[in-house]
């Protein structure tokens, strides 16, 4: 593993004097890994990369179980303050990108990302509420995963939640056979690798939704999964921000409002601001956003019964600049947030296990998504495409 040294990217908010040794002999005995500030872990500091005062979550059932499978915690890695953004800024100074200094790393998983693509551990402990595994995997060329909601194995308990209906653990490595390595310690069940042959694919690629590099990429990926047998049609799915931000901005003002009760608690402006309005909500707003989310989640078990797996862009466009607000995208000038937002929400709004795996264009990544429950035939699925070097 390559040493962690002096940080420039600023990815580390805690390294540990010595790592926590896992137990010997276990499945995962030799492989390191970091923990997303957002996870409790005793003896260490928990910030969440915010100068707020946060609350305290426990112990993380998920790091725990790392252990004692036998991998090794290094240290704490920094996030967009309180998981609430997809760039990486917070009230530290923010993170970069592990190989353009100048760029952002993706979020909130910021510094996991890095962690992993400069080779600091084996794999990173990360969450993903709206994109937060995903974006930072595809911006900085590794593989991220994000199981169904609620999966046994990736356990939230004691991990500072954004957004509960939303939240999910994760890990983020350089390859899907690490990723699977540790799924399948966790689940205590072997992941057996896919042929695509026959899978029905539905292509999501919404016009004027990314820039032209994105765009050739998932279709030239598009190509590769058509090269081994896959059988690839178009599907639709809307934009589903207007279910999305009601209910993560409202359930994080709750996650937060004890801070929220001071004039200024330490959070960067728009994490204020965002937070505020998620506690102005009313109940029938709110409200309204959890019945869109029903009629979402219908119409994706209905594109499911058409199609084994979607294949979506992962981001919108390469990694944008530090303090870039917006993107150029087929459609016109587009608010980066949004841009980036409105590709990854749809999953975790709704639960869905994804993979996000990198294309042969720089940075770029795409998600695989897969059927509720589904992880393990996903987790196969990308295994065999990697196996496969098509």
């Amino acid at each position: 593993m390559g040493a962690i040294g002096n940080d420039p990217q600023r990815a580390w908010a805690f390294v540990a004097p010595e790592p926590l040794q896992g137990q010997a002999g276990g499945p995962l005995s030799g492989l390191t890994f970091s923990v997303k500030d957002l996870y409790g872990v005793p003896g260490w500091p928990l910030r969440a990369s915010t100068r707020a005062p946060v609350p305290e979550p426990g112990q993380s059932v998920l790091v725990q179980r790392l252990l004692e499978l036998g991998a090794a915690a290094v240290g704490k890695t920094h996030l967009h303050e309180i998981a609430l953004g997809i760039t990486g800024l917070n009230g530290l100074g923010g993170t970069a990108h592990p190989f353009r200094p100048d760029a952002v790393p993706g979020g909130s998983s910021s510094g996991a990302a890095v962690s992993v693509a400069l080779g600091q551990v084996d794999f990173a402990l990360g969450t993903d509420t709206g994109g937060s595994i995903r974006v930072p995997a595809a911006w900085c060329g590794v593989v991220g995963f994000k199981p169904t909601k609620g999966h046994p194995d990736w356990s939230t308990e004691g991990v500072l939640p954004l957004s509960w209906t939303c939240d999910h653990a994760g890990p983020l490595a350089r390859d899907v056979k690490t990723v699977v390595r540790v799924h399948e310690a966790l689940t205590g069940a072997g992941v057996a690798k896919q042929a695509w042959d026959g899978v029905r694919v539905g292509l999501w690629l919404p016009e004027g939704w990314t820039d032209t590099t994105v765009k050739e990429a998932v279709l030239s990926f598009a190509g590769r999964l058509r090269g081994l047998g896959a059988d690839l049609s178009p599907v639709h799915l809307p934009e589903m921000l207007d279910a999305y931000s009601p209910i993560v901005l409202n359930e994080a003002a709750q996650v937060h409002a004890d801070a929220l009760k001071q004039d200024d608690p330490g959070f960067l402006p728009f994490t204020l601001a965002s937070l505020r309005q998620g506690a102005a909500l009313s109940a029938q707003e709110v409200q309204r956003a959890f019945d869109l989310r029903a009629d979402y989640a219908a119409l994706l078990d209905g594109i499911f019964t058409a199609f084994d797996v979607i294949l979506a862009p992962g981001v919108p466009t390469p990694p944008p600049l530090q303090g870039q607000e917006e993107v150029e995208l087929g459609e016109g000038i587009t608010p980066l947030r949004r841009a980036v937002l409105r590709l990854t929400t749809p999953f975790s709004l709704l639960g869905a296990p994804v993979v996000a795996y990198p294309t042969a264009a720089p940075f770029v990544g795409v998600q695989l998504v897969g059927r509720h429950g589904e992880d393990d035939r996903l987790l196969g699925l990308a295994l065999g495409l990697e196996e496969s070097g098509a």
